[in-house]
């Protein structure tokens, strides 16, 4: 049962979140950055649907063509239109990476609440196993997995989302760290509320901007890592038109002059990251004024 200062502390939560998402909409470094993400996700939903040539389709009369009239970014070595592939590819990367951000946030703020609420010796054992994930580059940790795995779909988004939940982890245990000795943590275990609750339901809330920082960082690097796993051929299999897997299919062209097939790719990722920095950096400025 919440008591008259849990409704005042609540009412002023809610007027300060409230405030500072106005100025997060406002904020011309986020609205540049999220224009940049609606225009890809757009590209996700209704690319295939408005695309003018099939991406899966091979023409090879017309294999290699240079960016022209006709085919504005020109044509692989199969003589599909890149254009057509590079709108088309967002769809994979943006279904991954989203989901596999949403899988970290939610484990890695569940087990840095636990770290950092329980102290002692829960802590110090699990701080340990997550520093000894961290000190591993990111994709050979992924590329383990996947070894053992497969290269599905599913186990990419998973062994993703389970690869970056001990940073986000490390994040929310520093942040609870501060909160748990304040009054609030405090009046909560003198009522006798359950841990759970406490982390959960009082923690929790007051710890969310560091969280939505975090998890809108990682999402950059998610964006980085699935593409980076296709290129290497343990990420999206072919034919799908994925940035990162069709730059492995042709990136030994470059040196023939055929540039196209692989710089348009290149700029969809560069963008994409580019715009999702944005978002955090806009994010990150309004939340730590």
């Amino acid at each position: 049962m919440m008591t008259d200062d849990n409704v005042r502390a609540e009412t002023i939560r809610n007027k300060k979140e409230r405030r500072n998402l106005y100025r997060i909409i406002g904020s011309y470094t986020f609205c540049i950055g999220a224009a940049i993400v609606l225009f890809w996700v757009l590209c996700a939903i209704f690319g295939r649907m408005l695309v003018p040539f099939d991406p899966f389709a091979d023409d090879m009369l017309n294999s290699l063509s240079p960016p022209s009239t006709e085919h504005w970014f020109g044509t692989d070595q199969l003589g599909r239109d890149v254009f057509s592939r590079v709108i088309a590819g967002a769809r994979d990367i943006l279904t991954i990476a989203p989901l596999a951000t949403l899988i970290s946030a939610v484990v890695g703020t569940a087990l840095g609440l636990v770290m950092g609420y329980s102290g002692g010796v829960v802590d110090e054992v699990t701080s340990r196993i997550v520093d000894a994930v961290l000190a591993l580059p990111t994709v050979i940790v992924a590329l383990l997995a996947l070894t053992a795995l497969g290269t599905s779909i599913v186990a990419v988004l998973f062994v993703i989302g389970f690869t970056f939940a001990p940073i986000i982890a490390r994040t929310v245990r520093a942040s609870v760290l501060t909160e748990r000795g304040l009054d609030y943590v405090s009046a909560a275990k003198l009522r006798r509320e359950s841990s759970l609750y406490i982390m959960f339901f009082e923690i929790l809330p007051n710890i969310i901007p560091p969280i939505v920082v975090e998890t809108t960082v990682r999402l950059g690097y998610a964006i980085f890592t699935v593409a980076t796993l296709s290129f290497i051929g343990f990420g999206i299999q072919p034919p799908s038109p994925d940035w990162g897997l069709s730059i492995s299919t042709n990136y030994g062209l470059i040196g023939g002059g055929y540039w196209w097939t692989v710089v348009f790719d290149s700029l969809a990722i560069a963008s994409l990251v580019i715009g999702v920095n944005l978002m955090a950096d806009g994010i990150q400025s309004v939340l730590n004024d």
